[in-house]
């Protein structure tokens, strides 16, 4: 049986998760209506990882004798001012995640539930790959500029990590 605690810290998780799937989705289709149907392909592919995301703790909360538990959502930004801009966004979520599960995490160890500990630990590695993947965007964003050509094939190349992910 999973405490009170750490069952409503998971149902917080749950919430970020499916905020994370409709944030990416929104970014998904700014890039589609700018002209950037690679990096679309890209975040729409994100934002279906995130809703498994939110799946695999519901599944395990309920499991766990918990209750997962849906919330209402803030609306999330609906316009960019470039592509660089938006992966910027996009680190600045990740990382809001990778706090989120980290507290998790921390709160496991403080009340000794080393199962739900080890559930966690697929997401921290997780969160780890995806800093990674995104710090990696950016990079190319940052040397292409402004540059059309280069948004152009940076466009290519997240259809393509889009289609091998």
């Amino acid at each position: 049986m999973i405490s009170e605690k750490v069952a409503k810290a998971l149902n917080e998780q749950i919430k970020l998760e499916e905020h994370s799937s409709r944030i990416y989705m929104s970014m998904a289709i700014w890039c589609e209506v700018q002209g950037y149907p690679g990096a679309a392909e890209f975040l729409y592919k994100h934002s279906d990882e995130e809703r498994m995301h939110q799946l695999k703790i519901v599944k395990y909360l309920n499991d766990r004798g918990g209750h997962a538990k849906l919330c209402s959502l803030e609306q999330p930004a609906l316009e960019f001012t470039s592509l660089k801009i938006l992966f910027d966004e996009v680190l600045k979520h990740e990382v809001l995640v990778t706090n989120s599960i980290n507290e998790l995490v921390h709160l496991c160890m403080e009340v000794r539930d080393y199962t739900t500990l080890n559930f966690l630990q697929w997401f921290v590695e997780e969160q780890i790959e995806e800093e990674s993947l995104v710090k990696g965007v950016i990079d190319k964003l940052n040397l292409a500029g402004e540059a059309k050509g280069g948004l152009f094939h940076i466009d290519k190349e997240l259809a393509s990590l889009a289609a091998n992910t």
